[in-house]
This record gives structure tokens, sequence and C-alpha cells, in this order.
């Protein structure tokens, strides 16, 4: 048994060691040794998939890498964007609202260093919205009819969807085109919808939804990481 678990080899009865022809006990029999067992293997294969889940995330980071021109753009884009008067707005689906109430709760407070609070709003976060709007008009047009509200041209609307796929996310960067907002997304592999149409994109390639969520949260932090620096730059 893995020691690391507390436990001790399983033991048979005094038969059974003279049946084996060992002068001692045979230590791989005896009451619960299959349980024993079966937790052994458990633990053993639970470490397996943690290990493997965190060796995706350290290739699909590897890969992102090339992403990082693409986020430098990105940040001095924004910069002007604020510098102009004009404010960013984000959308996702589950986890993905999640990342972007994370950037633009990185954007209304501080990433690293203190800064003035930047415009920024989550189309995610506002429950009564979410509630009217996907009751009224349906779950589609849940973030389309807030873009239409808050997106004027020259605003940043950074749209999320780890299959790239979503309709409501698609239907957000069309409302945001017609109005002349610019489309950043944040996509699992390409080709997909939402990279397609969008004015820039980075599409992140790994196996697993989950993995595609932790480099996208990689690419926020880079983000606010490029936007300050261009930032600091114009002495805001």
């Amino acid at each position: 048994l893995d020691p690391s678990l507390g436990g001790s080899y399983c033991r048979g009865g005094a038969a059974d060691a003279l049946r084996s022809g060992k002068g001692r006990h045979d230590r791989t029999r005896g009451p619960g040794c299959h349980e024993r067992k079966a937790v052994v293997v458990s633990h053993l294969q639970g470490v397996e998939q943690v290990g493997s889940h965190l060796e995706n995330l350290a290739i699909a980071a590897r890969e992102a890498r090339v992403a990082a021109p693409i986020v430098h753009d990105w940040g001095q884009q924004l910069a002007e964007v604020f510098a102009a008067g004009g404010k960013l707005l984000a959308c996702g689906n589950g986890g993905s609202a999640a990342e972007a109430q994370h950037l633009t709760g990185e954007l209304l407070g501080r990433f690293r260093e203190e800064r003035r609070p930047l415009p920024a709003v989550a189309l995610c976060a506002d429950t009564a919205a979410v509630t009217a709007i996907s009751n009224d008009y349906g779950v589609e047009e849940l973030f389309a009819r807030q873009v239409q509200a808050f997106g004027q041209r020259g605003d940043v609307l950074v749209a999320l969807s780890t299959s790239g796929s979503s309709p409501n996310v698609i239907a957000a960067a069309k409302a945001g085109l017609d109005l002349g907002v610019t489309i950043w997304a944040l996509t699992g592999p390409a080709p997909n919808p939402l990279a397609a149409l969008s004015d820039s994109a980075i599409a992140v390639e790994a196996p697993t939804v989950a993995t595609v969520q932790e480099i996208h949260l990689s690419l926020v932090h880079a983000l606010c990481i490029a936007l300050d620096q261009a930032l600091r730059a114009r002495q805001w």
C-alpha cells in the first residue's frame, strides 16, 4: 500500500502462511485487502489525472506565448481607447462570464500598480438586466441588447467563448460591429465563427475547456500588463 495513505499491507491468517509455504504471514490476502488495493489504485489514478491536467496546461501556456505580440498590441490600442474617452465591454457565458468580470474588475480597480479607474462593463454582471433580457427577448439577445445600449464607435468588446460558437456572444459581436465597436475574441481552437468575424482573435489550442479557460485568464492578466505599460508611457 502507498505509505502516504497511512495504511499497511493486507495480512492473512497463520493458515494462509502455512499453505503458502512461507514462514510469515502472507501480506497479500485477508479481509479488506481488495478494498485497500482499490483505494491505492484510485489514489494513483487521481494523482495521474491531476498531473496530466497540469502538464496540458503547461503545454498550452507555452504555445500561447505566440500570442504575446497580439496582446501587446491590444494593450496599446486599449490605452488609446481610454485616452479618447472610450470604454471596454466584456461578455461570456459560465466560466467565460467569470473571466469577463475578472477583466473588468482589474480595470475598475487595479492590476499591479496604482492608476486611475478605467471604464469597463461586464455584460454578464447585472442580474436584473440579464434575467429581464433573457425572459423578454431570449438568451441569444442577452449581450447584443446591452452592446446596443452601451456600445459606441471606438469602444472595445472583449468576447470570450471557449467553443467560439456561443450564439449570444456571436450576436453581441455582430451588434458591436454594426456600431463601430472593435471586437477582440478569446476562443478555443480555431477555426470557429467568433474568431472569424472579430477584428482580432486569439484562439487557444488546448484539449479541454478547463485548460482553454485557464489560458484565457492568463491572457487577461497579460492584457492588463500590456495596458499598464502603455498607460505609463502616456503618463496616465
